[in-house]
Order: C-alpha cells, then structure tokens, then sequence
C-alpha cells in the first residue's frame, strides 16, 4: 500500500508544507537566503519523490483500494504497465524542469508558492498514472487542473490572469464532459476498473449508439487537455504567459495527461473493438489529422518562440492522437513512443526559450539572429531537439514516427492508411520550417552581422544541464529504441491483446 501512496503523498506534503506560513525566524532572512531554502526544499522534494517512484515501478504489483465512496465508487491505486510508463516521463521531466527553475525563478517573484505547487502537482500527476479505475483518475484529473492553474497564473499580469481564466474554462468544460460520460459507465459497466479490452456490459452493445456518442464525448472532452481541435485554444494561450519551466511541463507532460485519459477509456474501458470501424473513430482520426496540420501551419505562422512551441505541441500531440485512433498494436507502439520522444524534447526546446529570455531578454524569432554566437551550447541543444520534432535519426522523434507512419499504411483504413503518412510528412517539412531557421539565423546570421561586440552569455549549471540531459536522452531513445519498444510492446501487452 505504501509503495504506491509515498510517490503521491511525499511530493504534495513538501508542497503544502511550503505554503504554510513562515516562522519569526525565517521571516528575518535574506532574500538569497530564502531562495536557497526554498531550491533545497524543492530538490529534496523532487529526490525524494523521484526514489519513491522509482520504487513503485520496480516493485508495486497489486491493487490497493484506498477507500470507497460508495459501493460503485472505489478510490484504488495499481500500478500496471501504461502506469509505469507515464510516471517514469513524469518524474524525468519534472526533475530537470525542477532544477532548471532554481535559477529562472530568481527572476520572477513569489517562487515558494511556484515551487509549493510545483511539487503538489507533481504528487498529483503520479497519482493519475497509479489510478486503479475510472473515477480514481477523475478525481487526481480534476485536481491536476486546480494545481496547475497556480503556474499559469504564476506572474499575475493581465495576460496571465486572462490565459489562466481561459485554461480553467476550458479545462472545466472538457471535466464535465467526460463526467457525463462516467455516469453511462457506471450504469452500463461491469466494472470502473481498468481492463484490457473493456468493461462494458451488455446493455451497452444494446444501447451501441447511446454509447458511441458517450465515447465521442468523453473524447473532446479529454481532448481539452491533449490540445485537439476544436478545442485546443487554451494552449497557445496558456503556454507564453507561463513561467518557461512551467510551460515546458505544460507541453511536455499535462497535455499527455488528456492523452493517458484517452488511451485508458478507449482501450481499458469501452475497448477498441467497440469503436472500430464506427463514425467514432473516423470523427476521431479526422479530428487528429487536423489538429496536425492546424497546429503546424499556426506554428508556421507565428512569430513568438513560446507561443511557436506552443502551436507545434498543438500539432506533435494529434501525432499520437492519430496513432491511438488507428485502433492497431504498430501505431500504438508508435504513440506511446511519440508521447515519451515528444516529453523530452519539448521540454527540452522550451527550457532553451527560458534560458534564452533569462540571458537576452528576447522573446520573439527575429530578435534571435547571431544567438548561436553567444549562446552555443545552449542553440546546440535546441537544434538537436529540434531535428528530433521533425524526425530525423537519431533521435527518437524518428523511431515514434516511423511507427506512426507504418501503423497507418498497414492499417487498412479507407483514406486514413494514405491520408495519415501525407499529413504527417506535410508537418514534419513545416516542422523544420518553423524550427531550424532560429538555428540556422543563430549560428549563420550573415556577413552584414557584427557579433564582435556580443559576449557570449551561456546559462548556469542549474540551467545548462537539464537541458544537456534532457537532449542527451532524446537521442539515447533514437540510438537504442529496443528496450523502450520491448516495455512498451510486452510489458504493456500491446501485442498479443491488439492482435
């Protein structure tokens, strides 16, 4: 029971312990010497949680119920497969985001609150990959947007307060609609536990279209989150009026969050085989294919790098959308490789945006011209994440796209098998068109530039390594896929339960 609650409790006790007031003697301390405290609270939070989930994926096996709600409603905790996966990017990202914010966030303000919530959200986020059932992952879901609400809001200007209003709205109206659907289940299922396959009974093959349109539903709603047209407006939004270690865990990893939910209703509750072939899933990878291309071509288009990012996550995420609504073990392989691929590197590229606006100040594309020159190591990075969003080897944006492509032409689908790889192609070329010139003007800015003058301004270690780390990574998944593909393929069972 332990194992799996320590990981939930550790990182959101720290939290809230950090929110409570400030004793006499703390409150006569320096500035530097509060920050300080706070990075340490902050780090032993984070280790500590870390080690602690560490722990759970390599030991927790069985369910454990918490408590009951009522007979239907048991709050209980598991840590299967898919589980593991999502915790295990969770607690990567989290701890290089985390460390990166010991130096950016002496440039903003109120960083206990920042770091208070950090942390809480953190326990937060581990408890939705250890749901046991339905209304577990609900209820962690439901607090994942009241915790994350804090970062967005985090530097309370107009724009925050109005981007963090906008996310909420939109939050709240994707909850509620999935709720609905949680109501059908409840009286329609076997069971609110995650199942392979499903739990669906037989009143609900009865019921076949009511259902449909409930699974449709759960979909956009769910969706809010994983950023899918028509309901993707609060990302752009949210994104550049974050803190950038904030948006960095935005894109990276609370838009999987509504991609986990989706994965868990279509292949452990309602199960696949319910939806394929239906008007579900064409409306659903149809959605997905637009998303892609949408998010692309506004990416294309825009001229802030923290709202570019924010675009292209738009876009990166219907990758795995896609792969997931092909209902077949190849695309999904590729999806849950696509949602790792994609966790390191848009952390990565928007924590090389964060440096770049702590160290210069600029925030729009054409301010970056000669930034190579001054920042090497730091725009090295940035081009390396950036070919593995197009998907160029070796990175592992490559191997999860690869599959993608695959699942969709062996697929069989009517349009979809040929649609699918041309859309994913169109938007790996805009990919390199909105990413690669901000590396090719940083390092190649032209004769007419005068960069004798600039010096070369590189970001702390705190800064620095994270982002080293998180690019490293990126291309050790591209370099040795096989372990990654072998979890994900048997330790997860896609194989043998797809077939």
């Amino acid at each position: 029971m332990y194992t799996l609650l320590l990981p939930i409790l550790v990182p959101i006790v720290t939290g809230i312990l950090m929110l409570l007031p400030e004793p006499e003697k703390r409150k006569n301390l320096r500035e530097v010497e509060k920050r300080n405290l706070y990075s340490i609270c902050t780090g032993f939070g984070l280790i500590a949680s870390g080690l602690s989930v560490l722990n759970a994926i390599f030991t927790a096996e069985e369910m454990v119920t918490l408590f009951t709600i009522h007979s239907k409603l048991p709050i209980i905790l598991r840590a299967d497969g898919l589980g593991k996966l999502f915790a295990l990017i969770v607690t990567i990202v989290w701890i290089c985001s985390g460390f990166f914010a010991f130096s950016y966030m002496k440039h903003e303000k109120n960083e206990k609150r920042y770091f208070a919530f950090y942390l809480i959200l953190y326990g937060v986020l581990i408890g939705i990959g250890f749901s046991g059932n339905l209304i577990t992952m609900y209820a962690f879901y439901e607090l994942m947007t009241l915790c994350s609400f804090p970062l967005v809001l985090h530097n309370q200007s107009k724009e925050a307060i109005m981007a963090a209003m906008k996310y909420m709205l939109y939050s709240f109206f994707g909850a509620y609609m999935a709720l609905f659907g949680i109501y059908f289940i409840i009286k329609y299922g076997n069971t609110l536990s995650f199942t392979w396959g499903g739990t669906l009974s037989s009143l609900a093959q009865e019921n076949k279209s009511l259902f449909l349109l409930i699974t449709f539903l759960m979909l956009i709603g769910f969706g809010v989150k994983a950023g899918m047209f028509p309901v993707h407006g609060w990302l752009p939004t949210a994104h550049p009026a974050a803190p950038a270690p904030a948006s960095a865990v935005l894109s990276a990893i609370i838009v999987k969050c509504g991609v986990f939910a989706m994965i868990r209703v279509v292949y452990y509750i309602i199960g696949a085989d319910f939806i394929r072939g239906t008007w579900v899933q064409t409306a659903w990878l149809t959605l997905s294919l637009l998303t892609v291309f949408l998010g692309s071509m506004l990416a294309f288009g825009e001229k802030v790098l923290k709202k570019r990012l924010a675009y292209s996550t738009v876009s990166q995420v219907s990758y795995i959308i896609f792969g997931l609504a092909l209902l077949n073990p190849v695309s999904m392989t590729g999806s849950l490789l696509h949602v790792t691929a994609h966790a390191l590197i848009k952390c990565t590229l928007f924590l090389v945006a964060g440096a770049i606006i702590v160290q210069t100040g600029c925030t729009k594309v054409d301010e970056l011209r000669g930034i190579g020159k001054r920042m090497p190591v730091t725009m090295w990075c940035y081009t390396i994440a950036s070919l593995g969003l197009i998907g160029i080897p070796p990175t592992g944006g490559f191997i999860s796209k690869w599959y993608l492509a695959t699942g969709a032409l062996n697929s069989g689908i009517k349009v979809f098998s040929i649609a699918g790889p041309i859309v994913l192609l169109i938007s790996a070329i805009l990919t390199a068109g909105y990413l690669l010139p901000v590396s090719i003007q940083g390092f190649l800015p032209g004769e007419d530039f005068d960069g004798n003058s600039l010096k070369k301004c590189e970001p702390d270690k705190y800064m620095l390594f994270p982002i080293l780390i998180l690019t490293g990574l990126s291309v050790l998944i591209g370099l040795f896929p096989n372990p990654l593909i072998r979890f994900i393929q048997y330790f997860i069972g896609l194989i043998s339960q797809l077939m």
